[in-house]
């Protein structure tokens, strides 16, 4: 670990390696570990333990152990657990920054800002923990009473990605808690250990032992299959790709399990000709380049209409090359490197597809320099409607532009895509904003703003962009299954 400094070295010395079964941290029961790097040097960080099957089940044997316990646990206990914790999370800010940065690439200004995103979640879900309210009401015959409570659905595995490795985490564990839910959580294999020193953290908060267990694996199916076919199972969440998400779906269905699938995204970026274009470029570059583009919520298509598209295309174009970038930690870098040598090239891939469709390159389009998996700031002039690279998820810094002459023809080629997740709409017309809204098939909707996520917020999509909503009052909804039971009036009796 030449590269790296001695807070660097100190910090991930600090990071539990192991794996975080009944409130132990311990060795995967094989030995092996796997290597997590630095992707913008390539150079290795840490050695993770590595499980298997055996691992996976002897965390939801723990987990299934204290479920009855836990889901009897008062919610003001549970409320007050996750209050630390969002306490301890803001108060270690550098540390968990550093640490993305380092596993994950991106710079470190948008590190710290998932840091407060996620915090966010450990104190909304701690507020909402004491109000998971039920209701008592009589027939309306008048001769019985209703009595509908909320009751935790069980112990649950929550599977996140590598692109947001702090958010994705406590987006899933906060609820959880919330509602009394035990959970095996399964990090990326690419970023584990923002994950391993947030569970450190639920730890000191004092979340009881096996009620959050951590399986860091290089192998994820070893990991899943087992437990998806488990019965003692009742829920699993998955943060990913959608071909992923079908697989894991299909599984579920074998113990018909509850399911929340946040999937991919093919998310429009529009701009109508009565936009401030100072400000839909402004929108256009947060919406694009927040982690690089790795990021389901990404602008993917930036449908411009044709009477404004050479002015914000300049203007986009010259925001773009004024992007720098490098190292996360490296003081001016906006732009840090993509997850892996791999979705570099994927990215070039389609760039270079884009092109044989008929786009011109106007700005980007090549390999950064030196180490690391670098990939310019690009943009695409010219996409012809039916370019492969329209109808794809690209997860990386490339803005194709094409244009639009009407609302109508705006709205179909917003909806040309099979994915539903999140969409931008930039204009001054607050009648349009309402219409194309109601038209367009997509869980999200920004009106003149390019970053919307929040933790009040409920999060999801349509179509194969998943199921269930993350985050908001929906949120603890997803942790919990709906009890009636049907009473005779006392009155009568």
């Amino acid at each position: 670990m030449t590269n790296l400094t001695e807070r660097e070295q100190e910090l991930l010395a600090s990071v539990p390696k192991g794996l975080l079964i009944a409130g132990q941290w311990q060795e995967a029961s094989s030995g092996k570990t796997f290597p997590v790097a630095d992707p913008a040097t390539g150079e290795v960080l840490a050695h993770v333990a590595d499980a298997g099957r055996a691992d996976a089940e002897a965390a939801l044997d723990a987990a299934d152990k204290v479920q009855a316990d836990w889901a009897r646990t008062p919610s003001r206990q549970r409320s007050e657990i996750l209050r630390r914790a969002y306490e301890i999370v803001t108060e270690r800010a550098d540390d968990f920054a550093l640490l993305m940065t380092l596993e994950m690439g991106k710079p470190l200004d948008q590190a710290r800002a998932e840091v407060v995103y996620g915090a966010e979640f450990l104190r909304w879900f701690a507020e909402e923990a004491v109000r998971d309210y039920g209701r008592y009401v009589t027939t309306p015959e008048g001769n019985n009473k209703i009595l509908v409570q909320q009751k935790p659905v069980g112990p649950c595995l929550l599977i996140t990605p590598w692109n947001f490795p702090l958010a994705m985490a406590t987006r899933k564990v906060g609820p959880a808690v919330a509602a009394g839910c035990t959970m095996v959580l399964k990090p990326a294999k690419l970023t584990p250990l923002t994950a391993q020193l947030f569970a450190d953290v639920m730890i000191e908060a004092g979340l009881p032992s096996g009620v959050l267990n951590v399986v860091s694996s290089s192998r994820a199916g070893e990991v899943s299959g087992p437990l998806l076919r488990d019965p003692r199972l009742r829920k699993v969440s998955f943060t990913g790709s959608t071909p992923v998400g079908k697989q894991l779906m299909a599984e579920a269905s074998e113990n018909v399990l509850r399911s929340s699938m946040e999937l991919g995204g093919n998310a429009p970026f529009i701009v109508f000709e009565d936009a401030d274009l100072a400000k839909a470029v402004e929108g256009a570059l947060a919406a694009k380049m927040r982690n690089m583009g790795e990021a389901c919520t990404a602008a993917n298509r930036f449908l411009v209409h044709e009477d404004v598209v050479e002015e914000f295309t300049a203007a986009f174009t010259t925001a773009m090359q004024e992007l720098k970038l490098g190292r996360g930690t490296e003081p001016g870098s906006t732009v840090g490197p993509l997850i892996d040598g791999r979705a570099r090239d994927d990215v070039h891939a389609l760039v270079l597809g884009a092109v044989e469709d008929g786009a011109t390159i106007a700005l980007g389009g090549r390999f950064g320099e030196g180490a690391g998996y670098f990939y310019e700031p690009t943009v695409l002039t010219g996409v012809p409607h039916d370019a492969r690279i329209l109808g794809q998820e690209i997860f990386g810094p490339v803005a194709p532009i094409t244009t639009f002459s009407s609302e109508a023809e705006a709205i179909a080629l917003a909806n040309a895509t099979e994915y539903g997740l999140a969409s931008y709409i930039y204009t001054r017309d607050h009648s349009r904003l309402l219409r194309v809204a109601e038209q367009i098939e997509f869980g999200l909707v920004g009106f003149n703003a390019g970053v919307i996520s929040n933790a009040a917020a409920p999060f999801g999509g349509v179509k194969q962009s998943g199921l269930g909503r993350e985050g908001g009052a929906e949120g603890i909804a997803e942790y919990t299954t709906v009890q009636y039971i049907g009473i005779s009036d006392p009155y009568k009796n």
